[in-house]
Parts: structure tokens; C-alpha cells; sequence
């Protein structure tokens, strides 16, 4: 049996009112006993409100449902979807379009506003997958190339086993082949560097025939870190910084003509950390091991032991990486990825808390305690700086339809009174995954539109609440069928569609789902530009490399 700490009308299972108590709350100006008599107020308030929508969707299903079941005499020839919109208006679940608008949120991190990107979701439970993914804002592109089936694998560039001399020497053309769509140069090509180096505030590259050369866009270069000799060149494309790094000493860099021993990429500038799916936290316990996570990551102290190669390594946050301008100032980049944060949604229930008996709605109480979390952030409390905006970024997934997503604006706004912060210091990613929220996308948008920081889109979650939906409307196609349905190319045009009406460009992220085969990176490489080309600016990918 739990044990636990009465507080009120509040049962808090031990551990994690300890955690609250002696590790979360000091630095933040919140009071034990204040957070907890409010916590407990807003779920007075808010837990029968959070019930009424989960009826709600209930209702709405079982309507469906008859309607389908009295409809089934129709062939999907027959099919009459202008009935089925007025069905789905008449009840409720399609609602009218309001007149335009532009979302006014503020204080957003550049990550999310004005940087495209790559978006690593990971479970905040394991601390070595949430300290790698903290860090992969930065990567070997060597390592990258090396470790996966980008480079094509034969007999003779096998990656098993020992260093590989001959794969190695595809991975440093492929890295020069990626260097020269990005950072080009004004003739020639990186292939053929033999020496980078300093001129006066220029970059200037010596190729194999004794030529110099600059880049073709000068402003590309925008730092070094070396004196004499340069050991980092720090490029810039499209946002994103690449550093070439040099030391004819290093195992890898004495093959190369210029001592590049590798090419550092800024990658995964966004990372969310995640409470919801890819865990399974179910009691206090485990509730009290994702919140210590998350608070080890804000405060900057997370760090995890492992044993790998017969070598103990100990993992921690990545430091803010330190370069010279062409001046010759000081220039300070961010280490790590950008952290959001992604709730449990409105339906769970967790009993690490209990009020009045019953288990809480786990969505209030992750609202509640990673908020007041990431006020340390807010208050600059920690080793490093999470948000440079003062902003705390929650994901909110599985939220049906405008009046879900009021609720948790509602609650949102309950939280900032809570822990003491400004009005929209929370902001919101709404995950577009419920056909509900998809029909009404705009809608959705309008009602969050002073939190709202990204919208995206899903295959596997949209699927399933599609087949829930129209469960009796009879069989459907198979996995791979579905990827052409005309509704699923109509869901990734809409959401795009309708976040750039609503005003997210240069100021929220509209982004596209998972890849679900890590081992498979070509045809990730393949597939994943349609989202960039569809107008994403964001998509999610399954590990740092």
C-alpha cells in the first residue's frame, strides 16, 4: 500500500510530496503549503470540468456509432459525405469557422519561432536517453554517416568491428559532399581542401593545386575557436551552425589533406521531453523518478553513470559551446536542445495523488509540478538556461476539439497563478492527432492563440482516433494502404494550411510526426524531405543521430 502525506482533501503518495517539499520547491518562492491547498483548489474546480469533456467525447462517440450502425446499408459508393458533415454539424463535433485571425503569442524561443529543425521526442523516465537527447543539439556528422546505412555497408566498408579505413574514407566524401551543398565554396570544393585558415577577418580555404579560395557566401563563416592554427570553423546555413573541426594529429584527421578530423552539425535544436506515451508511469513512484528527471534537467545536475566497452562513462549536460568571432570577440552558442515538456492529456488518471479519495486527472498534476519545475528556469536558477524568453513550452497531446484545449489554457492559467509567473509564461503545443481537433483545427488555434507555439501532425495516433471514430462504418484498409487515403494527404495539407493562416510562421513551429524505423535512415532520408516540402518546419526523428 502507498504511503502518504495528507494535506487537506489531498492523500500525496510520500515520495513525491518529499520530492515537492525538499527538492522542487526551495528557489522558487512558493510556500509547501501554498502550493498544495492551490493545487487542491484548482482540482476542485477543474477535475469535474475535466469529467464533463470525457463524457462529452463519450457521447459524441456512441452517436456516432448509431449513426454508422443505421447507415451500414450504404456501399462506400454510396457513401453520402454532404449527410455525414450535417450529421457531424448538427451534433456538435463539426464546428462553424470563425473569421481569421493571427495567433499574438510572445516571448518565444528562435528554436521554436524562426528555426527549422529536427524535434526528438524521448522518454523522460530513462536519464540516459533524456540527457542524449538534451544533447543532441550538436553531432558527429562522422559518426552519423559512419553508424548508419546512409553509407550504403558491403563486404569492404563494413562499420562491424574495428575502425574501417575505407568506410571512414566515404564518410569524409559524403561530409564534404554535404559541406559544399551547404557551405559552398566560391570555386571548387571541400573535397579538395588542403589548409583553412585565417586572413585577416576572412576565411580562406588552399586547394590541392595551390589556388586559394573563400566561401561563396563570406558571411557563412562566423567564428574559429585556435590561435596560430585554426582547430573549429564555425559555418552557418539556414540557421543552423556547422563547425569543421582540425588536428592532423587525430587518428582520422592525419588522413586528411587539411587535418579535418571531423564535422560537427547542429541538429536536434528542439527536444521534448516526454511524460505521456513513450512511459508508463502509473503510480507515485514513478511520477516522483519523471519529475526528479525533468528537474535535473532544468536545475542542469541530471547525470547518469553507464558501463560501456568495459569503461565506466558518466553522462551530463552538454556545456554552452565557447568560439571567437572574425573580430575577434566572443561568441557563446547554446550546448543544448531547447526543452519542452510533454504532458499526460485530459484522459488519464494517476493515484500518486488522491482527492477526496479518488485519483487525480494526471494532466492537472503534471501541469502543476512541471510548471513549478521550470520556474527555476524562469527565475535563472539553473546551472544553464533552458528558455532565453523566460517561457515554459508544454506539449499537450490527445485534445479533442476546441473546448479540450480551452481547458487547458484554463489550466494553464490556473498553474501560472499557482507557482507565480506572468500570464502566458506557458506556453502550448497543440498536438493535431484527434480527428476532432482536425476538423477544427482553426478553431482549436483561436483558442490558445496567446500560447500556442506549435501544431504538428501524426500518422499512427490520427489513425487510430480515424478507425475509433468510424469503428462501425466497417472494415478498413491496411497500414500501408492508408498512407494514400485521400483523407491523410488532406490531414497534412490542412494542418499546414491552416497554421499558416493562423499567423505561426516566425512565431510558432508546425510540425510532422515520427519515424518509427531508427535502423532504416536512407529511407528516413527519403521520405522525411516531403515534410519540410509540405511546409513543416519541424519534424520528429527517433534518436540523435
Amino acid at each position: 500500500m502507498t504511503a502518504r502525506i495528507k494535506k487537506g482533501g489531498l492523500e500525496i503518495a510520500t515520495c513525491l510530496y518529499d520530492l515537492v517539499v525538499n527538492e522542487i520547491v526551495p528557489g522558487t518562492g512558493v510556500e509547501p503549503d501554498d502550493f498544495w491547498s492551490g493545487l487542491e483548489n484548482i482540482l476542485a474546480d477543474l477535475s469535474p470540468k475535466n469529467k464533463a469533456l470525457l463524457k462529452k467525447r463519450d457521447e459524441l462517440q456512441a452517436t456516432i456509432d448509431a449513426w454508422h450502425l443505421s447507415n451500414r446499408h450504404l456501399s462506400n459508393k454510396n457513401f453520402d459525405a454532404v449527410a455525414y458533415k450535417a450529421f457531424l454539424t448538427q451534433i456538435g463535433y463539426l464546428l462553424p469557422e470563425g473569421p481569421d485571425f493571427n495567433i499574438t503569442t510572445e516571448n518565444v524561443d528562435d528554436e521554436v519561432a524562426i528555426i527549422a529543425g529536427p524535434q526528438l521526442v524521448v522518454p523522460l523516465m530513462n536519464k540516459r536517453f533524456a540527457l542524449n537527447a538534451a544533447n543532441a543539439r550538436w553531432g558527429s556528422l562522422y559518426d552519423a554517416l559512419y553508424g548508419t546505412d546512409v553509407i550504403p555497408e558491403t563486404a569492404e566498408t563494413t562499420k562491424a568491428g574495428a575502425y574501417n579505413p575505407k568506410r571512414g574514407a566515404l564518410v569524409v566524401e559524403k561530409a564534404a559532399e554535404i559541406l559544399d551543398q551547404a557551405v559552398p565554396l566560391a570555386k571548387g570544393s571541400h573535397k579538395d581542401a588542403t589548409q583553412y585558415r585565417l586572413s585577416g577577418s576572412a576565411l580562406v580555404i588552399t586547394l590541392n593545386d595551390g589556388s586559394d579560395t573563400g566561401l561563396k557566401s563570406p558571411s557563412q563563416f562566423v567564428g574559429y575557436s585556435g590561435d596560430v592554427t585554426l582547430t573549429e570553423i564555425l559555418l552557418k546555413n539556414n540557421g543552423l551552425h556547422i563547425e569543421i573541426q582540425v588536428d592532423p594529429t587525430d587518428s582520422v584527421g592525419k588522413d586528411h589533406a587539411a587535418g579535418v578530423k571531423d564535422v560537427y552539425m547542429e541538429s536536434a535544436i528542439t527536444t521534448i521531453q516526454d511524460c505521456e506515451d513513450s512511459i508508463a508511469a502509473v503510480d507515485g513512484e514513478d511520477k516522483t523518478l519523471v519529475y526528479r528527471n525533468w528537474l535535473g534537467l532544468i536545475k542542469g545536475g541530471l547525470q547518469e553513470t553507464l558501463i560501456k566497452g568495459g569503461q565506466e562513462l558518466r553522462r551530463v549536460l552538454s556545456p554552452n559551446r565557447e568560439y571567437k568571432t572574425a573580430d575577434g570577440s566572443g561568441l557563446t552558442l547554446q550546448g543544448r536542445s531547447l526543452l519542452l515538456i510533454r504532458n499526460v492529456g485530459h484522459l488519464m488518471t494517476n493515484e500518486a495523488i488522491l482527492h477526496n479519495g479518488e485519483e487525480i486527472p494526471e494532466g492537472i498534476l503534471d501541469a502543476a509540478i512541471t510548471g513549478l519545475i521550470s520556474k527555476h528556469d524562469v527565475l535563472g536558477k539553473g546551472k544553464y538556461s533552458n528558455s532565453k524568453k523566460g517561457s515554459i513550452y508544454i506539449v499537450k497531446p490527445k485534445m479533442h476539439g476546441p473546448e479540450e484545449v480551452a481547458f487547458a489554457c484554463e489550466l494553464f492559467s490556473r498553474v501560472e497563478d499557482l507557482i507565480g509567473v506572468p500570464r502566458n509564461t506557458i506556453k502550448m503545443g497543440i498536438m493535431d492527432e484527434e480527428r476532432r481537433t482536425t476538423v477544427n483545427l482553426k478553431e482549436c488555434i483561436r483558442v490558445a492563440k496567446e500560447r500556442v507555439i506549435f501544431i504538428n501532425t501524426g500518422f499512427l495516433d490520427r489513425t487510430g482516433d480515424e478507425i475509433h471514430t468510424s469503428m462501425e462504418a466497417g472494415p478498413v484498409v491496411c497500414k500501408d494502404v492508408m498512407k494514400a487515403q485521400p483523407w491523410i494527404i488532406a490531414y497534412e495539407d490542412w494542418n499546414v494550411d491552416v497554421g499558416l493562416g493562423a499567423g505561426l510562421k516566425g512565431k510558432a513551429q508546425i510540425g510532422k510526426g515520427m519515424w518509427p524505423k531508427p535502423d532504416e535512415m536512407t529511407q528516413m532520408m527519403e521520405a522525411k524531405i516531403a515534410h519540410p516540402q509540405a511546409g513543416a518546419n519541424c519534424a520528429w526523428v527517433p534518436s540523435p543521430t
